[in-house]
């Protein structure tokens, strides 16, 4: 290894990364507080060959030239700079660095003391030094050639109002499911599966929603313990897909997959964790982004430098206020959304995307950076609306243009169909949107993503199960992992072969999704809920990548497991076809003209509207919808009927006393539509049913080519 005849050029401080031409290799990395930096080398055996001083730094921009490099060339970074943690700087040149904007990283990172800038057991801890070289534990950055033929494919272009989301984790789709090759199962190559994609598309879903798949690290506290992070909120590279989803080790495999799925018109929208990296706290190990610049890369305590300000909770903060920060995430978001074609992100704790000094700023630089971008504006953007630092709870005051996970959704779903009290006004509020959080600044009812179970927390059969949280796997004595899960066992904890708990429980999963279907909004499945998956009570599953986690398609042969998933599928077929339950626009309450309506309307079990006390009855559990909405020839009218409560209850019908056709009753595994002819209509308990009608100069039958369909069928 021999720096002493540098072949580095000058080169250009931008596009950051390695770019390559026909000529060679243009080498870019920001660091603003470097002395120096090398340019490391190394051949396929992981020698480091070459380390070369990079000849210029233009506005903190650390730049150089390679002649003759081509894509495959194996390197990586080391900054020599100040050590002084107090100040903010750990630099350490001893550590072999990833370049943030690597597009391919090789090798696994082994840990190990090396990887620390300081000496684990030193008396002065992180303030001390420690010169052991990294580089053999440390992946290898790959120049990569991205051109890649889409044949012609396009993006899937969904609107938001029809848009239906399966959030699902690339490696559990696929590890228990039969007839996929060894080496393939847990990677994109599966996802791309014929079957997968046809499930996918007789469900009845748009997008599918992939926990985060970039460069992501196990924690070594994991390791300890015989376990790992399966979820991959743990990110190394931002521009890099992780190696073990790539069964070829070919990043070309992830865009095979994006473009079977846009074939069949399903979009893609990834899980991105930019609030915070791999790297820890000040204990951590130096990696990346701590040794490339850590005073610019990370919030830092002001006057205690030496510290890390946790708002994600997961030792330090990415500094997005930091315009060099801001643009490597910008850059990241605009890499997925070109060259990989991706439809959408779902941003994990964006709270922390938009702090700003003086805390959450909706019209942040992240969101202001974001929204005006040509490309990235165009792409569907998704909240998780929370941290856990001050004021840390953002739901709806996200900016127009976001759509956000809302959690009060699921939680007003699972408690009134548990039977809670207090829940009516709550229910009505979830069924419309929640328009009392989101209907501002012209937002529309899109934006409230509604979800009754997601990747963290119970799944759907979980919450019929179990009353507690069973996380003992996690080895963590059942402390981690919420204790708010509003769950209903309906009488025994777990597995039961009682018959009678048995139907409660997959009546009352009809019902949530029902539910959730037929509510204002975007709708979101956990993958495996439409046929019953579990997870053994564990709510917090983050670290079991085994048969706790994965998919279970067995279930799917089962008489519960096949008939859930066939009512889930109807009811998405019944939405896509009706567009009154996908508006465009938050309903007002006000009478439509000419059809003497309101577009909504609130009724009790004897037909009549619901008076304020009726409101404030806190053992009210039951609720009564009818919305309508004029079409061309006729004003089309949706009446849901919900019923909670432990007893079977009789609704009058509101008017069209007559006309009413039954199209889903969530007490029964399949429905056959009917007229109803009486005045009435009985709702067994934990149920609810779904009619429609129509007046007008339309005959008079269910509303939407669905229902028609299902009717005649």
């Amino acid at each position: 290894m021999s720096s002493s005849a540098n072949p580095l050029q000058r080169g250009r401080p931008y596009p950051l990364g390695a770019t390559p031409d026909q000529h060679g290799v243009n080498f870019a990395v920001f660091s603003a507080n470097a002395d120096r930096m090398l340019l490391c080398l190394f051949d396929e055996a992981g020698t480091e060959t070459a380390r070369l001083p990079m000849p210029d730094c233009i506005d903190e921009v650390w730049c150089g030239y390679l002649p003759d490099a081509q894509p495959g060339l194996r390197y990586g970074y080391r900054a020599e700079g100040r050590y002084e943690p107090k100040a903010g700087h750990r630099f350490n040149v001893n550590k072999l660095l990833v370049d943030p904007y690597a597009k391919q990283l090789v090798g696994d990172v082994k840990h190990g003391p090396e990887l620390y800038g300081y000496r684990l057991n030193a008396a002065r801890a992180d303030l001390s030094f420690n010169d052991a070289d990294s580089a053999a534990l440390m992946p290898k950055c790959l120049v990569t050639n991205d051109h890649y033929d889409w044949q012609g494919v396009k993006k899937p272009d969904v609107p938001w109002s029809e848009t239906v989301i399966y959030e699902a984790h690339v490696r559990g789709i696929s590890m228990r499911r039969d007839g996929i090759a060894d080496e393939q199962r847990g990677t994109f190559a599966a996802l791309a599966d014929p079957r997968f994609i046809d499930h996918l598309k007789q469900l009845g879903v748009t997008a599918v929603e992939l926990l985060p798949i970039h460069f992501f690290l196990d924690e070594p506290f994991l390791e300890e313990k015989g376990l790992s992070n399966y979820w991959g909120y743990n990110t190394l590279g931002f521009f890099a897909p992780h190696p073990a989803y790539l069964s070829s080790g070919d990043p070309n495999e992830m865009r095979d997959a994006v473009k079977a799925l846009h074939a069949a018109g399903l979009e893609v929208i990834l899980d991105v964790v930019y609030n915070h990296s791999c790297e820890g706290n000040e204990r951590g190990a130096t990696m990346s982004f701590r040794g490339l610049d850590n005073a610019s890369y990370y919030r830092l305590i002001p006057g205690q430098e030496r510290y890390y300000v946790s708002d994600s909770g997961c030792g330090n903060t990415m500094n997005l206020p930091h315009p060099r920060v801001l643009q490597m995430v910008m850059d990241s978001l605009r890499w997925w959304a070109t060259a990989y074609q991706i439809d959408g992100f779902r941003f994990d704790l964006c709270s922390t995307l938009g702090r700003e000094p003086t805390g959450f700023d909706p019209n942040g630089g992240f969101f202001d950076a974001i929204r005006q971008d040509p490309t990235l504006s165009e792409v569907k953007l998704i909240a998780e609306p929370w941290d856990i630092g001050p004021g840390g709870y953002q739901l709806g005051q996200h900016p127009p243009g976001f759509a956000e996970w809302n959690d009060k959704y699921r939680d007003s779903v699972r408690k009134y169909w548990r039977g809670d009290s207090h829940q009516r006004p709550e229910l009505a509020d979830r069924l419309l949107g929640s328009s009392a959080t989101f209907n501002h600044r012209r937002r529309k009812p899109w934006a409230s993503v509604n979800f009754i179970a997601a990747h963290d927390g119970f799944t759907l059969h979980d919450v019929v199960t179990y009353n507690g949280k069973h996380n003992d796997a996690n080895a963590e004595n059942n402390r981690d992992g919420s204790d708010s899960n509003w769950s209903n066992n309906w009488g025994a904890e777990g597995p039961s072969d009682d018959e009678g708990i048995n139907e409660t429980r997959e009546r009352v999963k009809r019902s949530q999704l029902t539910t959730l279907v037929f509510s204002q909004g975007t709708p979101m499945l956990l993958g495996g809920d439409e046929f019953g998956r579990t997870q053994n009570g564990n709510n917090n599953a983050f670290c079991q990548d085994n048969e706790l986690s994965w998919l279970d398609w067995s279930l799917l042969d089962t008489p519960a497991g096949s008939s859930l998933y066939a009512f889930t599928s109807r009811l998405l077929e019944l939405r896509k076809g009706m567009p009154i339950l996908h508006s465009l626009d938050f309903p007002t309450g006000e009478e439509i003209p000419d059809a003497g309506v309101r577009d909504i309307e609130w009724f009790n079990t004897a037909g009549d509207p619901l008076m304020p006390d009726e409101w404030d009855d806190a053992e009210g559990r039951t609720l009564a919808l009818r919305r309508a909405k004029v079409g061309p020839d006729n004003t089309m009218l949706v009446l849901l009927l919900c019923n909670s409560s432990n007893q079977d209850e009789s609704f009058k019908l509101p008017p069209p006393a007559l006309g009413w056709h039954l199209l889903i009753d969530s007490a029964e595994a399949t429905t056959e539509v009917r007229a109803i002819t009486e005045d009435a209509l009985l709702v067994r308990a934990h149920s609810v049913s779904l009619l429609s009608a129509q007046t007008g100069d339309g005959e008079s039958g269910p509303a939407g080519e669905a229902a028609a369909e299902a009717e005649a069928a």
